[in-house]
């Protein structure tokens, strides 16, 4: 076939990327149609990933490693991450250990083994987790512990668990990942202010989509990155949407605003295989949205390959 084709898909990406942003006619490193599981469509993003660009958040679950593995996460081993890797352009990413593995992390460190130096993990532990676990993980890559307390009906962490974790950490290099809404940041404040350790914002906040920007937690998250002591993932955009695709505007509006305050500070994540949605999104779409939300492309460098280098410690390119 030659020459471009003008499709209905092709135009909602257009919208996407808006109207400031250069829709790119191929790729500057080897991407391919392909299908993905947990994830609609098959033609690669408009938005060139640049070498060493980074998916901060994405989660693996293997049935190898669970007798009674929940049909639902079939296909969302790294084998099948991989598939992505290959449409989208990325090339390293940061596993975030998944609640179906509970505090097993036997799966994340196989998946960690196979990527490499491209790989880093998250892990769960509750605060009597004794130290050897931790420089066990530590040795394997894995360089934070999450608290995803945004939904109290299954979570296996809480709010009051950060500080003493936070505590044991701090001299390890790793960092707190904190998944929360929108109101339990704001309420949270002080606390993650005074934290020993860096500090991960999951979803961009998970602000509600009618407040946006005027919700109090974006000037608390704000001026956590300002203080230089926290970080913020451009991820989730179906999380935080009345509005949905192709454009997720006001999401969109969230993080364009992020992205203007403080583009030091954030790095990029597809949240694949997206355990919350039962229609699963079009991650060539989501990456394509990144180039609406930062139409510098010295801004997106940094959010998909410097700014993880400097959290995670991959080995600087170039």
């Amino acid at each position: 076939m030659s020459g471009p084709q003008v499709t209905r898909r092709s135009l909602l990406r257009a919208a996407a990327l808006g109207a400031g942003a250069s829709l790119l006619p191929s790729q500057s490193i080897a991407v391919e149609p392909v299908a993905v599981p947990h994830s609609a469509g098959t033609a690669p993003p408009r938005l060139v990933a640049p070498a060493g660009a980074c998916d901060s958040h994405i989660h693996i679950a293997d049935a190898r490693f669970r007798a009674d593995f929940p049909a639902r996460f079939a296909g969302a081993t790294l084998a099948d991450y991989r598939l992505l890797q290959r449409r989208i352009g990325t090339r390293r990413a940061v596993i975030v250990q998944t609640k179906i593995h509970g505090m097993d992390h036997d799966c994340l460190i196989d998946a960690l083994r196979q990527m490499g130096p491209d790989g880093r993990g998250i892990g769960v532990l509750p605060p009597d987790t004794p130290m050897d676990e931790y420089r066990r993980l530590d040795a394997a890559g894995v360089r934070g512990l999450r608290f995803s307390v945004w939904n109290p009906a299954d979570a296996v962490t809480t709010l009051d668990m950060i500080e003493p974790v936070a505590r044991r950490i701090a001299d390890l290099g790793w960092h707190i990942q904190l998944h929360a809404l929108g109101d339990q940041i704001a309420a949270a404040g002080d606390m993650l202010g005074r934290l020993p350790c860096p500090l991960v914002i999951d979803h961009m906040g998970r602000l509600p989509p009618r407040e946006g920007i005027e919700h109090p937690a974006y000037a608390t998250i704000v001026g956590l990155l300002d203080s230089g002591k926290a970080w913020l993932k451009l991820s989730g955009a179906y999380l935080n949407t009345e509005k949905g695709p192709p454009c997720y505007e006001d999401a969109s509006r969230v993080a364009r605003a992020f992205c203007r305050a403080n583009p030091e500070r954030l790095v990029w994540g597809s949240d694949w295989p997206h355990a919350t949605e039962a229609i699963k999104p079009d991650d060539a779409l989501l990456f394509d949205l990144l180039a609406s939300w930062v139409q510098d492309e010295a801004d997106r460098q940094r959010i998909l390959v410097t700014n993880p280098e400097a959290l995670y410690g991959f080995e600087p390119k170039g």
